[in-house]
């Protein structure tokens, strides 16, 4: 693995840093998971794709530009270390639409991504019902077949759907085939939230934002271009989406150098700085960089034709175990001050530390628990018997 850029590529970074250096916004948006503040990032998103920025690894004819990977991680390391508004696209474009490249039809890929790129179309997670959170298999959901109408009939509810309240579609599973067991008669659908029959019902969550939404489908109708991949054969589908979800493309080193950074840059501040603490600022930094080289490797095999398979499970308990020890690392730092929420006077990084250890803490659990995650790693990648 060569670790140095070529003249091309750090072309490319100064480009990206110039882009970013005059469109970034001066004063951090609103939290993408209230009302105010998703409309807020949604004309972010309209800024990124008007600049080519939204999804630079995709084809320019579908709305990308064409780069490659490494110029991705590139884009994610100036994005975030400029500074730059979380992703209210980010289940479109990191999760479903890598789905859509290696299952959907040519027409599929020609509607859905170009507006899903310019923020048109927002797409929300549709896994989790209430007796289906981790055990995805068992979910209840179910379509039937309406040949008459050439689509099926939806009925069923999804709960924990992330900024569901907000989101114009949603994919996820239901079963088609109720005498199948488990894997098997399951199918993968894309939903617009604006159908017949489909109620959205937003909750609010612990920190009092309110992006979290019930979604509850009775006899709601969908064509059978809202089909992904085979009928029956959604669970091979959903795995795809998963493996998106655990592995590259969601949660880029990027995101977490620029934490690491900040978290130096706050413990330089401490003149007398307690030595414990102090190693546990530089090792989340060491951390953050290692996943960093990390991920590289994973980019060299992607790219050579050999993708990660069930090595995303341990790309996803790094970077979930990172998130959460940078941030209470902060707070740690940060002393007493850092429990006074955003916008309160005396706020550290005006409650940054304390709203991100809040996402944090999420991390080992979405995306498939980090017990679950840990069992993958046995199993799969180290080849260890099951107890």
């Amino acid at each position: 693995m060569d670790l140095d850029f070529t003249p091309q590529q750090e072309a490319f970074r100064a480009e990206v840093r110039a882009w970013l250096r005059d469109h970034v916004p001066q004063r951090p948006l609103a939290s993408y998971d209230t009302g105010e503040g998703f409309e807020q990032h949604r004309a972010w998103e309209a800024k990124l794709a008007a600049g080519g920025y939204s999804s630079v690894i995709w084809p320019t004819e579908l709305g990308g530009r064409g780069s490659d990977l490494i110029e991705w991680l590139i884009f994610e390391e100036e994005y975030y270390r400029a500074g730059g508004p979380q992703r209210v696209t980010q289940n479109g474009i990191f999760l479903l639409a890598p789905t859509v490249f290696e299952f959907g039809t040519p027409e599929q890929q020609a509607h859905i991504l170009p507006r899903m790129a310019a923020g048109d179309d927002l797409w929300c997670q549709g896994w989790s019902e209430p007796n289906a959170g981790s055990d995805l298999a068992s979910l209840s959901s179910r379509a039937t077949r309406d040949d008459a109408r050439g689509g099926w009939v939806l009925n069923g509810q999804k709960t924990w759907t992330t900024r569901g309240a907000f989101c114009t579609h949603l994919f996820g599973l239901f079963r088609t085939d109720p005498d199948q067991q488990r894997h098997r008669g399951l199918t993968y659908f894309m939903v617009p939230l604006d159908a017949e029959g489909i109620t959205v019902r937003g909750f609010t969550r612990l920190d009092g934002d309110e992006g979290f939404a019930e979604v509850f489908f009775e006899d709601a109708f969908v064509s059978d271009e809202w089909v992904l991949g085979e009928v029956d054969a959604g669970w091979s589908v959903a795995m795809s989406t998963t493996s998106s979800e655990r592995g590259l493309t969601l949660r880029s080193p990027g995101r977490f150098m620029a934490t690491a950074e900040r978290l130096v840059a706050r413990a330089r501040e401490h003149e007398d700085l307690d030595p414990v603490l102090a190693d546990r600022v530089t090792t989340a930094w060491m951390a953050a960089e290692a996943y960093q080289l990390y991920t590289l490797a994973d980019v060299t095999d992607v790219t050579e034709g050999r993708p990660p398979g069930a090595r995303s499970s341990l790309n996803k308990l790094w970077w979930s175990e990172l998130d959460v020890e940078l941030h209470r690392v902060g707070l740690e730092l940060a002393g007493a001050e850092a429990e006074l929420d955003e916008g309160s006077p005396g706020a550290v990084d005006d409650g940054r530390w304390m709203k991100g250890w809040q996402f944090a803490l999420s991390g080992p659990i979405y995306a498939g628990t980090n017990e679950i995650q840990r069992n993958i790693v046995a199993e799969r990648v180290l080849g260890l018997p099951r107890k």
